[in-house]
């Protein structure tokens, strides 16, 4: 089964820090805790530290704003680009320091030993058992619908196929893979 979503219509929860928000696509399986993986879309409002996630992998790319720089002692020290997936793990010490004003990104978290993610920006058709995905320009073809920009598609249970649709078609793609 294939879940459509459209950025604008996703719930918002502020962050407990007031530093931000997120607007969740999916945690898998529904309604359950831990999470195998999960799907969101975060606004940055301001620098500050994230929130630790042990045992979880985590893939972050900046889908606009300025800029945020990621930093772990000893660790890393990373400055996001637009549509460049970075990957760390959930139980690092990371603070975001915003570049300018308030910056969008899309999230993947996996919980380790049960799934990892593959995230890529991309022109090209995919096809991933379980995935989840977010147009970022032009029109995608996620089985019989059309995507345009801003909206997305996930999907868990069977081999999805996501075609572009147009001439100028970007995609976000997140394939889930189980271990």
């Amino acid at each position: 089964m294939i879940e459509f979503y459209d950025t604008d219509s996703l719930p918002v929860t502020r962050w407990r820090n007031g530093g931000g928000e997120t607007r969740e696509i999916v945690s898998f399986p529904p309604r359950s805790e831990p999470f195998s993986w999960r799907a969101s879309i975060a606004s940055i409002a301001a620098s500050g530290a994230f929130s630790f996630f042990p045992g979880v992998d985590r893939v972050i790319t900046l889908l606009n704003g300025e800029g945020v720089e990621l930093a772990s002692p000893g660790a890393f020290d990373r400055q996001l680009a637009l549509f460049e997936p970075f990957a760390f793990a959930g139980e690092a010490e990371v603070n975001a320091r915003l570049s300018g004003p308030e910056s969008l990104d899309f999230n993947i978290m996996t919980r380790r030993g049960v799934c990892r993610a593959t995230v890529i920006a991309t022109r090209q058709p995919q096809q991933a058992a379980a995935g989840v995905c977010w147009v970022i320009a032009g029109r995608w073809r996620v089985g019989d619908t059309t995507l345009a920009r801003g909206q997305g598609a996930w999907w868990n249970d069977s081999a999805v196929d996501v075609r572009p649709a147009s001439e100028d078609a970007y995609l976000l793609f997140a394939a889930i893979i189980y271990e």
